[in-house]
């Protein structure tokens, strides 16, 4: 074994040890370095001041005598021999002094591996493995296969269950050196005695061609240590086989069936006659050449063949193919078409069979002959009016025509010939359409251009001229013959209209309003142009729409409306329409008046004209907006001294409001789009009058009054709160302008007070007032229905006793009303 296993051996042997460290006296521990079946190697630590240390093997449940071995005292690493194998062993290690006293011992447990195996024997079947079969050993959990090939290049160990076990990865034809050893959890045991065996050679790599239907050649390349080649030959569903021995690289096999699998299995022998890898290939033959060639007609009647033939053996697919590079494919069916055809001509028809071999030799041409063009060019010609003739090219291949014109009433006309002209009779009013087949004895050709002629057109009868909107005539006549377009003209002094369509109807449009046209249908085709013979007829169109020039409010719910008049003679009538109600009114003249219409409505405004012709467009609408109308209910209510909040119910039209209460002390106005509004800077004691502007969108107002409103009497200013010299309290105010009753209220913490002065008075007398409390004094007036004022300010006082009297009144501030 060369020096670089050795280093790979133990270092396999130092991972796969169990290393368990028990407890130990002291600071001795020792550990399993490797084992094997009758020896087991310990390393430990070392002690301070031991001079040798002894490593004692005792069987753990095995009556055999313990064995042991001494180590000096610089040695960290010891093993013990002539163990058993398989068995379980306690590993004591002990370090002693000079008087062979124990300083410290440690111990730990492992087991032996198992017995050696032996190689019963080693064989090759194939080139990249080994099988060894060999004898199982008692107490082993697996076995490790060592190969090791002679020049030491390649060295590889196999786990296995047991026998036989394989070795993978080889090289072919090579010689390697085999053993075997036993595995348990304690380890691995030594080495078997080896063998040596050889990996057979490889297989031939086979490469199968067949270049005819009849041959097979197979080729490989040179097999390494090769000196004979055997060839197993088997054709598909045949049980008989053919073995052939060769030592050339390449063998012909001739006188196969074609279209027939046949299978090739390749060995190569070595020098020593051992069979190596085998390898298959299987290679079809080409397949035979089809016979039973049929060609006739595509049956969708295009320009096309259909190939049939019949089944070929081993076949894959077949290709049809033409003289002249047309083909067609076929996968399942024994038939394909080619469509990509011309029409008068010659091809001659082949058909090869291919398989992945290749394809087969091309089948006996058959020849096949297409049906002949159409006539390139087709022309009629009339050279007298009734009299005419259709006319084509000479067509390559044609035998013979078939010419056929058919008239636009159904009638048919058609004649057989050789040459390349047709007479037919065509009258005036008709449309003839021409046709011209070519025919051999493949067929008739393909429909060719189909030439249409037409005659002279009539004039159209039963016209009628009819007026179907302000500005618009409609034509309708009977249809005649031959009309392929008709031209309607209608003319005044100073314009000309037309109108072109294949119908029998026309609408002419944008006519001028209010006059006389002259209506002329003529009837044309694109060959022979329009007749130009045709009567006319007279129309009026009708009145010009007029114009709404001006609305007029002459009273508060009266309007006159005005407009332009462009007609000669012509009623005009007006309609005011509202989301409600419509109202007309109707004049000879350019204005009319509409009364009595409602406040807070829109209405649309337009007008339209009236003749014998009949009735104008409307004329565009002008928006009329009455005035809104008035809120039907209004209330003011005080909030405070200063402030009011005015409510109004909501008025028909009206988008916002303004609303004004005017007196001689002055003014207050609000503009706003709710129903309600508040105002400030209201005088106490004062009338007001009362007066709201409904506004709509578009700023109509309607000026709307109501009845007057009286403010709040003032609350009286310079309130104070006395203590008078018989131990009463008494409050003083300053009244305003306008006498009012007033009303005096105290409020305590424990009690409340009230007095009420006669009319004029500015002060009133409490008694009976608890000292040493806080009051809240509040002097409001009386309101004409004998309610309190709810907003005048309050004052507060606290009043302090003195003995069992009345003492100081404090002024402490004031507040506004809670």
């Amino acid at each position: 074994m060369g020096p670089k296993y050795s280093i790979l051996f133990k270092c396999i042997l130092l991972s796969t040890g169990l290393c368990k460290i028990c407890s130990a006296q002291n600071d001795l521990s020792v550990s399993v370095f490797t084992v094997t079946s009758k020896s087991m190697t310990v390393q430990w630590s070392g002690v301070s001041g031991a001079s040798s240390y002894k490593v004692t093997a005792t069987p753990k449940s095995s009556p055999e005598t313990p064995v042991f071995a001494q180590f000096s005292k610089n040695t960290a690493m010891g093993s013990v021999s002539s163990l058993s194998p398989n068995t379980v062993y306690i590993m004591r290690v002990e370090a002693m002094d000079n008087s062979i006293n124990v300083l410290s011992s440690a111990e730990t447990e492992e087991t032996t591996a198992p017995e050696v195996p032996s190689i019963q024997q080693a064989y090759s079947k194939q080139s990249n493995s080994i099988t060894v079969e060999f004898g199982e050993v008692s107490g082993a959990t697996g076995y490790v296969l060592r190969a090791q090939s002679d020049d030491e290049e390649f060295f590889a160990e196999t786990s296995v269950r047991g026998s036989p076990g394989t070795v993978l990865n080889l090289q072919p034809y090579t010689t390697y050196t085999i053993s075997l050893m036993s595995v348990n959890r304690g380890g691995r045991s030594q080495p078997s005695l080896p063998v040596t065996t050889k990996t057979v050679v490889v297989a031939p790599a086979l490469n199968t061609t067949s270049p005819s239907n009849d041959t097979i050649v197979v080729t490989w390349e040179p097999v390494q240590h090769a000196v004979l080649y055997s060839l197993c030959i088997i054709k598909e569903g045949s049980d008989t086989r053919v073995k052939l021995n060769t030592t050339n690289t390449s063998v012909t096999l001739s006188n196969l069936e074609a279209g027939t699998t046949y299978c090739i299995k390749g060995t190569a022998l070595d020098p020593a006659g051992r069979v190596g890898d085998d390898l298959t290939m299987c290679q079809i033959t080409r397949p035979p050449i089809p016979v039973e060639i049929h060609v006739t007609l595509s049956p969708t009647r295009t320009i096309g063949m259909a190939v049939s033939w019949g089944m070929v053996r081993g076949a894959d697919y077949y290709v049809a193919s033409t003289s002249i590079g047309h083909n067609c494919t076929s996968n399942v069916e024994l038939y394909c078409t080619i469509s990509t055809l011309n029409c008068s001509q010659i091809h001659y028809v082949t058909v090869i069979a291919s398989n992945q071999a290749g394809p087969s030799g091309p089948s006996s041409p058959q020849e096949f002959l297409t049906f002949p063009c159409p006539p390139e060019e087709i022309w009629v010609e009339e050279p007298n009016p009734g009299n005419c003739s259709v006319r084509w090219t000479n067509v390559t291949f044609a035998d013979f025509y078939i010419a056929y014109v058919k008239r636009d009433d159904g009638s048919e006309q058609q004649c057989n010939t050789t040459s390349t002209v047709c007479y037919f009779s065509c009258p005036c009013g008709y449309t003839f359409f021409s046709s011209v087949f070519s025919y051999n004895q493949a067929g008739p050709s393909t429909p060719g251009a189909v030439l249409k002629y037409t005659t002279v057109p009539c004039c159209p009868e039963d016209v009628s001229v009819s007026l179907i909107s302000t500005e618009t005539l409609e034509i309708n006549w009977t249809p005649v013959r031959g009309a392929e377009l008709y031209e309607t003209i209608a003319s005044d002094r100073s314009e000309v209209i037309l109108c072109n369509d294949t119908e029998p109807v026309c609408a002419l449009s944008d006519l001028t309003c209010d006059r006389q046209y002259s209506v002329v249908v003529r009837s044309c085709s694109e060959i022979s142009g329009c007749n130009v013979s045709c009567r006319a007829h007279n129309q009026e169109t009708a009145p010009c729409a007029p114009e709404i020039l001006n609305i007029t409010q002459k009273a508060l719910s009266h309007y006159t409306i005005q407009w332009s008049a462009a007609n000669t003679q012509a009623n005009y009538t007006v309609s005011v329409a509202g989301q409600v109600d419509t109202r007309t009114c109707q004049s000879r003249g350019t204005f009319c008046e509409v009364p009595d219409l409602p406040c807070g409505t829109s209405y649309e405004v337009s007008a339209y004209a009236t003749t014998a012709a009949g009735r104008s467009l409307p004329s565009y609408s002008v928006p009329l907006e009455t005035q809104p109308c008035c809120p039907q209910n209004l209330t003011v209510e005080q909030i405070t001294q200063s402030m009011t909040q005015v409510t109004w119910s909501a008025a028909t039209g009206a988008w916002s409001y303004i609303t004004s209460l005017t007196s001689a002390k002055g003014y207050a106005k609000c503009h706003a789009v709710d129903t309600y509004c508040i105002m400030g800077c209201i005088t106490c004691g004062t009338n007001y009058t009362v007066n709201l502007e409904a506004i709509s969108r578009t700023g109509h107002k309607q000026e709307c009054s109501y009845h007057g409103f009286s403010s709040s009497a003032c609350c009286p200013s310079s309130v104070r709160l006395y203590r008078n010299t018989d131990n009463k309290l008494r409050v003083f105010w300053r009244s305003s302008s306008n006498p009012n009753n007033y009303v005096a209220d105290i409020y305590g913490s424990g009690s409340n007070y009230t007095c009420s002065p006669p009319m004029g008075s500015s002060s009133c007398d409490v008694s009976e007032i608890t000292c040493g409390d806080v009051y809240t004094v509040v002097v409001a007036p009386l309101s004409q229905d004998g309610s309190k004022i709810k907003f005048c300010p309050r004052r507060m006082y606290s009043v302090s006793c003195s003995g069992n009297n009345l003492g100081m009144v404090i002024y402490r501030g004031k507040r506004s009303i809670d």
